[in-house]
């Protein structure tokens, strides 16, 4: 089913962009030629045939048009399989090309991911600090996911860290998919052809298959209505057909069938309606379902996906498939109308088909929802797993009891790793800090958000950008890119206090299992130092005495001399390294202790600013 490759080896998606998109060419060239053959076979046996209408029909000539026709319709065929060949192979090509543009961060090469609507950013504690959504972010890197639902599961993952079993289990399935390299190249390349299935249409499918019984309580009525009058069209018809009864009184039942088919329109029309169209455009789903239940189901996430695609009895495709026969003797309405009103004078076609149609609804309807709440999981989970193939280095994080954090070579995930710096992390135990120093541009954000990030992954169930990472459960508060707002009336400092006041409230409030992790960098930059100072010690008191755990980040050397901060701060910094031509260079490296140096008015000479 997929092939096995080699743990380590990156998977060369450049090549494979480049033979897809070689495959896809040449089966486009062959479209072409087919659809001047269609021509060159269509053009003379419609010339036949109306030669013949007008100088009467011949054997030979007649046989040719026939021969020709038949001709023209295997090429229909044979066009319509190439061009799906066509799609397909660009899809993959695509697919790759993500993949690769991945590897590389070329955020332009990548679809953007807007944040959900129902985010408030300004409200939630880290989505914005720690760029969850929008351009070069981590959603960006991440997907796109295979569905519209695949990429809202994703985001909820990164916005609500799951408890530790559901991480333990998104891991274990993760690790299973990850080897997986032709299943999920497949499984996004059909999300591609399903990008334009429209969630209007899937919803109001969804809002038929789920909704009330057709008829109500008269149903049984109804349908018994319906059997007593087909079955008298059809015995009083052979009565007078074979002689017994003199009298067409079968036409008196057609006239009745056709009454009841009257009064009973609207009911039938519109749940043909629903059905067909929502049907139509979920019928792009068919090849991601049929790949999602031909996915592992190795560990309890996957065979609980397996089990809710298989909801109902049967898989997803086939019950689909037997939807779409249904849906195929209703389309006798549209297709061939004149027959129609004959077939359903004669039989009550209309209400047979309207029948098997709500025994399908009764028994698949309700689990409609619950195939595509399954494959949505599966695609964010396939989603993980390319992240773990594609970055052996990563490691499984560990979810402890103990209330620390500690990483080995941690990392920020967004950057190449040509440019990457990792550094040891230690962050904890309860009644300590982090206080990373150091000059301008040498760090210190970056480390701040690389342990956001990489916290915001593990609890989605993902690797991290880290040789070996463990972590408590946690509730992760950031205070790291405030604005000010015209519109509330808020300056940058009041801002920065209000999200303050929601980093320490989230700190005291009393919780069981997770611990308060708090990410602060360069907070209250907008009042004096003497204030800053006292504010800045005040906050750090409150966590402390909450025992929250955390990083903080300061240009302010003095607020390591006082308390709380001289007995619970960790010291950390990050320098420049200067050579001999006065030239400044970052090495990104943390090291022990507290910064020494200052850089700013260097950085002004640097860019021309003289003092």
């Amino acid at each position: 089913m997929t092939t096995a490759p080699v743990p380590g080896v990156p998977v060369p998606y450049a090549e494979r962009a480049r033979e897809h998109a070689g495959r896809r060419d040449l089966e486009a060239r062959l479209s072409v030629r087919i659809s001047r053959f269609r021509l060159a076979t269509f053009l003379p046996a419609a010339a036949l045939i109306v030669w013949q209408l007008a100088r009467g029909f011949a054997p030979l000539p007649l046989a040719a048009a026939v021969l020709l026709f038949v001709a023209f319709g295997a090429l229909v065929v044979w066009h319509a399989r190439v061009d799906e060949r066509v799609a397909w192979h660009d899809a993959l090509r695509l697919v790759n090309v993500r993949a690769d543009a991945r590897g590389e961060r070329r955020w332009a090469d990548l679809p953007d991911f807007d944040p959900p609507g129902t985010l408030d950013a300004g409200a939630h504690p880290y989505a914005v600090d720690l760029d969850l959504f929008g351009r070069a972010s981590l959603a960006q890197w991440l997907g796109p996911a295979a569905t519209a639902g695949g990429s809202r599961s994703l985001a909820a993952w990164l916005l609500h860290p799951a408890p530790r079993q559901a991480i333990v289990e998104r891991q274990q399935a993760v690790a299973r998919l990850a080897p997986l390299d032709d299943w999920r190249e497949r499984f996004f390349a059909c999300g591609v052809l399903a990008s334009d299935a429209g969630q209007a249409e899937i919803d109001r499918f969804l809002g038929w298959a789920e909704g009330p019984e057709a008829f109500g309580r008269h149903r049984p009525a109804v349908r018994m209505a319906v059997l007593l009058i087909t079955a008298s069209i059809w015995v009083l018809f052979a009565l007078w057909l074979f002689g017994p009864v003199t009298r067409a009184y079968w036409l008196l039942a057609v006239l009745a069938g056709i009454v009841l088919s009257f009064g009973l329109l609207r009911p039938i029309v519109t749940a043909f309606d629903r059905a067909d169209s929502g049907q139509r455009t979920l019928g792009r789903y068919a090849a991601l379902l049929a790949h999602a239940v031909a996915a592992p189901t190795a560990g309890a996430r996957l065979e609980s996906v397996h089990r809710r695609l298989s909801a109902g009895g049967s898989d997803a495709p086939a019950s689909m498939r037997r939807l779409n026969r249904i849906l195929g003797f209703a389309d006798l309405r549209r297709g061939a109308a004149i027959f129609h009103f004959i077939i359903h004078a004669l039989t009550l076609w209309d209400f047979h088909v309207f029948f098997a149609l709500e025994r399908w609804r009764l028994r698949y309807g309700r689990h409609v929802r619950e195939w595509f709440e399954a494959l949505a999981e599966l695609d964010a989970l396939a989603v993980l797993a390319s992240v773990r193939r594609d970055n052996p280095g990563w490691c499984t994080p560990q979810i402890v009891g103990l209330r620390q954090i500690d990483a080995v070579s941690l990392g920020h995930p967004l950057i190449p790793d040509s440019r990457r710096v990792p550094n040891d992390v230690s962050i904890g135990p309860p009644g300590t800090l982090l206080l990373v120093t150091g000059s301008n541009m040498s760090g210190k954000s970056t480390l701040v958000r690389a342990v956001g990030l990489n916290a915001v992954l593990a609890q989605a169930g993902s690797c991290v950008c880290a040789a070996s990472f463990s972590m408590p459960e946690v509730d992760l508060q950031s205070c790291i890119r405030v604005q000010d707002s015209l519109e509330l009336g808020l300056s940058y400092f009041m801002a920065a206090l209000a999200r303050l006041k929601g980093v320490v409230d989230a700190a005291e409030h009393e919780r069981q299992d997770r611990v308060l992790v708090y990410l602060l960098d360069e907070i209250l930059q907008g009042t004096n130092s003497v204030e800053r100072g006292l504010a800045v010690r005040a906050v750090v008191r409150h966590l402390l005495d909450a025992g929250a755990i955390g990083v903080m980040t300061t240009h302010d050397l003095s607020l390591a001399e006082e308390e709380p901060l001289s007995n619970a701060a960790r010291l950390v910094h990050f320098t420049e390294i200067v050579d001999d031509h006065g030239g400044m260079r970052f090495d990104y490296r943390l090291r022990p202790g507290l910064a020494t140096s200052r850089n700013a008015l260097r950085l002004m000479q640097m860019i021309g600013i003289e003092l």
